[in-house]
């Protein structure tokens, strides 16, 4: 076994390593601070969270609940999970006058087996979104799971980039979802892959009520 050259705090008295941590620290805030001196913009942003892993969704709520704490009105609509009786809809039905939500979807496209009422919840869904991110009274508006309904067509790409492209200023839209289309990605401010390296489904865990809804 081959020992590490010592580190130059292994040499130091526990007041010298203070000494030497504080002034890193500070040259490390002095660069952060010049950073954010540039960062001046302020502006609704159309954010998408996808990929295979566990996490899109729920990371979408607590924006959600982050808004509503700070007053803000939001909008949610949920393109497939609609039939679920999930624990962040019942809270957020007590907040009425600063959340609107719309449950929309009639559960996975394997489960409804029928494509013409797939399409038909998708553009219902589609077009109550669109009214909610017109609506300038609205802060953000979460699209839960649209990239299900564009996977699998449901809905144009075209129509949806197109739209998402003017829409108000100051609004901010969160999209949530596997597969997010390539030309969703390429006109998002914000893009979060989930990346799964371990889930106990896979071992036999069912999903369970305060985990998975």
């Amino acid at each position: 076994m081959i020992d590490r050259a010592p580190k130059k705090t292994d040499l130091m008295s526990e007041a010298e390593r203070d000494a030497y941590h504080a002034e890193k620290m500070r040259k490390k805030k002095d660069a952060r601070d010049k950073i954010l001196s540039t960062k001046t913009d302020e502006k609704g942003l159309l954010i998408v969270h996808t990929g295979k892993g566990k996490g899109k969704s729920t990371a979408a709520f607590g924006m959600v609940f982050r808004a509503i704490g700070h007053g803000f009105k939001v909008g949610v609509v949920q393109f497939v999970k609609g039939a679920w009786d999930t624990g962040e809809r019942d809270i957020l039905l007590k907040f009425p006058e600063l959340v609107t939500i719309n449950a929309m979807g009639e559960g996975f496209t394997w489960e409804t087996q029928d494509r013409q009422r797939d399409l038909a919840a998708a553009r219902a869904a589609w077009e109550q979104a669109k009214a909610l991110i017109m609506d300038e009274s609205y802060k953000l508006v979460l699209l839960d799971e649209l990239n299900i309904c564009l996977r699998y067509d449901y809905l144009p790409i075209e129509e949806v980039v197109a739209f998402l492209k003017q829409k108000p200023h100051d609004t901010h839209v969160i999209v949530t979802g596997r597969n997010a289309k390539d030309e969703l990605i390429e006109i998002a401010d914000l893009v979060t892959e989930m990346t799964e390296i371990k889930h106990h489904f896979r071992a036999g865990v069912k999903a369970q009520a305060g985990i998975e809804f």
